[in-house]
């Protein structure tokens, strides 16, 4: 049986694997994000590897040549002033004159080095976090992030992870994926096209190809099936996703509206406040009992990050809880020191405020932030911000007049979106999350203009709970803090 405590994915690398590995050396399920981890990777490169953990974790890749040629293409030596030096043609990471090297933006269709990335990043960030102890690891998915979603997982299935949880989306076709990747086998699953009149389109990757055609000192590992946990906003969703994947599912997580990042819309038409946030009513509250009654264990999610409402929540049928936020600011999280300090000195002072905004997240859905001064909840830095998109994690699909797939974000340049078929009115508010959230770890990128990326930092509407662990003479606590305070 899983633990009692998951820790929450969250954000680019703010659940890192040094959070993850805390977490399950003291016994409970750590989590790391799955999310943007090619570019992470990457850029952790660029900066210099310090502690030299990503190089350590790449050469236990499978594929060893592979894993050469990642590392001499983006290591870049860090001198002992802690800046970066030229070594080739190639840039160096961010907080010097030079910028991060650019990724080849997911595709449908994509090389095998791309591919390999998306494997080896997704393998090293679990393989860190599994070492040295035998505690379990999860990692987290968006659903919606379909297209580096099959190479990703087949990375982590190569590192063992414990647990993959996947959220924002319908994962039904996961659970299929699984198990033909434990055997090495093709996977497939359903990809969302707007537009067009091919009703059914699929991404596939297949195992045994990179297998074949990439060189490796030993055939394909024997893997472990892991559990799959589907993070759900209802009993409703709960019932469809056991009913289209009858014994692939172990587990569900309930993530009320209250989580921090991406929360699901509100059922029916969207209401706001009269400050612009959405509004949830009766048809948003769940029963328990009947999400007892499905029977497979859960956990709750979103406001649960003190021992009453742990016990509350068992009270209530629950196998235990998951928790975000009193994780993502203590001291072994990814996310940058002055952050993590910025928003524990606001908490302190009792003015850390949390806006639901309906259009922030290029997904359309309802998306916490933190409103922070510097960043881009700031009207001032949202708009002096050019808009572009040059990460693409959340382009989605549409089909064009032609017949073949384009790519479209309605975070990027408005006339671009409009020229692809995008509707001029949902570009209204909307913000590069992608580039945000990396630079919320402090791997935000150096435009050739001088312009430095902003962060957007999210949180639950429980971010008073940081009170618990902190005061004005030790504004900092670890992961170890929040599991005794909760457990």
């Amino acid at each position: 049986m899983m633990p009692r405590l998951i820790q929450g994915g969250m954000g680019v690398g703010v659940s890192s694997w040094t959070l993850a590995r805390e977490v399950s050396l003291l016994g409970q399920l750590g989590v790391v994000s799955g999310t943007a981890l090619d570019t992470v990777l990457v850029r952790r490169l660029a900066s210099g590897d310090p502690g030299g953990h990503m190089r350590r974790a790449i050469a236990d890749f499978p594929f060893r040549a592979f894993a050469q040629r990642t590392v001499e293409r983006y290591f870049r030596p860090s001198a002992s002033d802690g800046t970066p030096h030229e070594l080739g043609t190639a840039p160096a990471g961010n907080g010097t004159d030079r910028r991060f090297p650019y990724l080849p933006l997911p595709r449908v269709s994509m090389a095998r080095e791309r591919a390999l990335l998306m494997m080896l990043a997704n393998f090293v960030e679990v393989h860190l976090a599994k070492s040295g102890h035998g505690g379990v690891v999860g990692i987290n998915y968006l659903h919606k992030i379909q297209l580096p979603l099959l190479p990703s997982l087949y990375g982590a299935l190569l590192a063992g992870v414990d647990a993959v949880l996947i959220g924002a989306g319908i994962p039904s076709d996961i659970p299929r994926a699984i198990g033909r990747f434990i055997e090495h086998r093709e996977a497939r699953t359903t990809l969302e096209v707007s537009g067009g009149e091919v009703e059914r389109h699929e991404l596939t990757f297949d195992p045994a190809a990179i297998w074949s055609a990439e060189p490796s000192d030993d055939g394909p590992p024997t893997l472990k099936r892991p559990h799959f946990l589907a993070i759900v906003s209802s009993v409703t969703l709960g019932h469809a996703l056991l009913k289209k994947a009858p014994g692939g599912i172990d587990g569900l997580v309930l993530e009320l509206p209250t989580a921090g990042g991406h929360n699901a819309p509100p059922r029916g038409s969207m209401r706001l406040t009269h400050n612009g946030q959405p509004v949830y009513g009766e048809r948003d509250e769940v029963d328990l009992a009947d999400l007892a009654s499905l029977g497979v264990p859960f956990w709750l999610a979103g406001g649960y990050a003190t021992r009453e409402q742990y016990h509350a929540a068992l009270a209530e049928g629950a196998h235990g809880i998951q928790v975000g936020t009193a994780f993502a600011f203590c001291n072994e999280s990814g996310l940058a020191p002055e952050h993590r300090k910025a928003v524990l000195e606001g908490v302190l002072r009792g003015d850390t405020r949390i806006f639901t905004d309906p259009a922030a997240s290029p997904t359309g859905f309802p998306f916490k932030i933190v409103q922070l001064p510097g960043t881009v909840a700031d009207t001032a830095v949202y708009e002096n911000r050019p808009r572009l998109c040059d990460l693409g994690y959340l382009r989605r699909a549409y089909q064009k007049p032609d017949g073949t797939i384009g790519y479209r974000c309605p975070a990027e340049p408005v006339e671009d979106y409009v020229r692809k078929g995008g509707k001029r009115e949902d570009t209204i508010g909307r913000k590069c999350l992608c580039n945000a959230l990396v630079t919320n770890i402090g791997l935000g990128q150096r435009h050739p203009s001088g312009y430095d990326e902003p962060a957007l930092l999210t949180a639950g509407d429980d971010v008073a709970c940081l009170r618990q662990f902190i005061t004005a003479e030790d504004p900092s606590y670890g992961a170890r803090d929040v599991i005794d305070a909760i457990l």
